[in-house]
């Protein structure tokens, strides 16, 4: 075999770093040794795998098309090692999750993986949708939970269970106690939405689609408690998902809106990259995820 798995090393820690200082030091090497690698690995099949621009290092047609290989090999090459010594490794895992995925969902499962899996590591990162997907495409997360969908043609989705988008208002705005809504009643409310890019504002535009131009879009917010605040201070109509309004539901700050007739429903996913080995965390992962709908 002409390369090593050290130089696959070298090479994703290039990759993911686009600077081969920052990549040695990931992975605890001396900058000349992660060079000599580096320079090993291309010289030996006569390629270059990335361009170079001043320091950086970015991946060029080639490298791009061998990444996603390299990493399959090498997590099946820890998950061989974990095997030889006798024990299933569980592992750091890096997850990323939507907004409301992320803080109503994702941590209590968190918990349960962390306390089941003596010294096991999770990084959670919480961001909208389409920041989730560029980092699942780019291998920095293993796994993703989101709430929109998505075509990338280098990651696999996998139905995780049902969700729901709530219309919402303070229980003392104009439109609270309203049998139901018309869509005359949504087009003269003034509303409070996610921004582009996340799966909610996504599911919201395809529910009302046929109004999106003549929408009154008072407010975009990045954070959902943040459009929970402003509802409730009366500025506007919101609609956030069903799970991250029960308690305000309950306590009867906010009060929802019923609106028959436009199809709020959707699902929420499961998202990892088609070339990335399923290892046993994020199947442990997976599995626990799915006992928290049953």
């Amino acid at each position: 075999m002409k390369y090593t798995l050290r130089q696959l090393e070298v090479f994703l820690a290039a990759a993911f770093h686009e600077n081969l200082t920052r990549a040695a030091e990931s992975l605890a090497m001396s900058q000349s040794a992660a060079s000599s690698a580096l320079r090993d690995l291309e010289g030996q099949f006569n390629i270059q795998l990335f361009d170079r621009v001043g320091k950086r290092l970015q991946l060029n047609e080639l490298g791009k098309s061998i990444r996603p290989k390299a990493e399959a090999l090498l997590e099946q090459a820890r998950g061989l090692e974990a095997a030889m010594g006798g024990h299933r490794e569980i592992g750091h895992l890096r997850v990323g999750a939507t907004m409301s995925v992320g803080n109503y969902l994702a941590v209590g499962i968190m918990a349960r993986y962390m306390l089941e899996q003596s010294g096991a590591r999770v990084e959670l990162e919480v961001a909208n949708t389409s920041t989730i997907i560029r980092k699942l495409a780019n291998f920095e997360l293993d796994l993703g939970l989101i709430e929109g969908e998505t075509r990338h043609p280098d990651l696999k989705m996998l139905h995780w269970r049902d969700d729901e988008l709530v219309v919402f208002c303070a229980p003392d705005h104009e439109l609270a106690g309203k049998p139901w809504l018309t869509d005359e009643d949504l087009l003269q409310a003034e509303w409070i939405v996610r921004e582009q890019g996340s799966g909610t504002r996504q599911n919201f535009e395809w529910a009302l689609h046929g109004l999106l131009p003549q929408l009154n879009i008072k407010l975009e917010l990045q954070h959902t408690e943040a459009i929970k605040r402003a509802v409730e201070a009366g500025l506007g109509v919101g609609c956030l998902s069903a799970i991250t309004l029960d308690d305000a539901f309950r306590r009867g700050s906010l009060v929802p809106l019923p609106v028959p007739h436009r199809d709020f429903q959707r699902g929420l996913y499961f998202v990892r990259h088609r070339n990335k080995f399923l290892s046993a965390g994020m199947q442990r992962w997976l599995e626990l995820c799915q006992e928290e709908v049953q």
